[in-house]
């Protein structure tokens, strides 16, 4: 991953009228499924808001591992926490918040349909042309690269591009200055303000303010 990349700061208005318009795609086609799959951790609230339209009340959810803080991928995704229950012969709806590479998705798909169900489809919010995995239902399509960062995951994002940049930031003001070069993130002030004091008290980089 390049130092610099474009990043889209996703509001919690739009994920839900994403999510909203995913829905109803789901809700156009036959397929109504026996439970949903939240792959974790993003596709957590997605589900949730998924199963609301759709009228579910049997969610669960698995831990797919693949990005760190940062938009920092991982080797390859990795299954950490597995169903403790038989899907066997349900209708299976999983849903994540974004598919970039694909391969988180496929690995859910691979290890679900072990489980021997009747079937499964897949669903997220963003899903991005670069990937070679298309899900069965989308909320948007993005054609041109960027990097997403949702509302629960914004502190994290965040803080993991500021430690990565070098040189690092000496103030909340410098970030926000060096998040918008970098990145075209026009972060509010008062959400970089609560980062740099979420850092403070831990094992501190003396110059910065930063945890490294």
């Amino acid at each position: 991953m390049p130092k610099r990349f474009k990043c889209d700061l996703i509001s919690w208005a739009k994920t839900y009228e994403l999510t909203r318009r995913l829905s109803l795609k789901i809700l156009k086609t036959a397929f109504r499924p026996d439970l949903v799959v939240a792959i974790g951790r993003g596709g957590y609230v997605p589900a949730r808001i998924v199963c609301d339209f759709l009228e579910i009340t049997d969610l669960t959810a698995i831990k797919i591992e693949h990005w760190g803080m940062g938009a920092q991928k991982h080797n390859a995704a990795l299954l950490r926490f597995p169903l403790n229950i038989d899907i066997s012969g349900q209708k299976i709806l999983v849903v994540d918040d974004v598919t970039d590479t694909g391969d988180t998705l496929r690995t859910a798909l691979t290890y679900l349909l072990q489980q021997h169900p009747d079937e499964v489809r897949t669903a997220v919010i963003q899903h991005k042309t670069s990937s070679p995995l298309i899900p069965d239902y989308y909320g948007q399509k993005i054609v041109k690269w960027r990097w997403i960062i949702y509302p629960w995951a914004v502190v994290e994002d965040l803080t993991g591009f500021l430690r990565q940049m070098d040189p690092t930031p000496h103030s909340s003001n410098e970030a926000a200055k060096r998040l918008i070069a970098d990145h075209g993130i026009q972060a509010p002030q008062r959400l970089l303000e609560c980062i740099w004091s979420l850092n403070e008290g831990k094992n501190q980089n003396p110059s910065s303010g930063l945890v490294t």
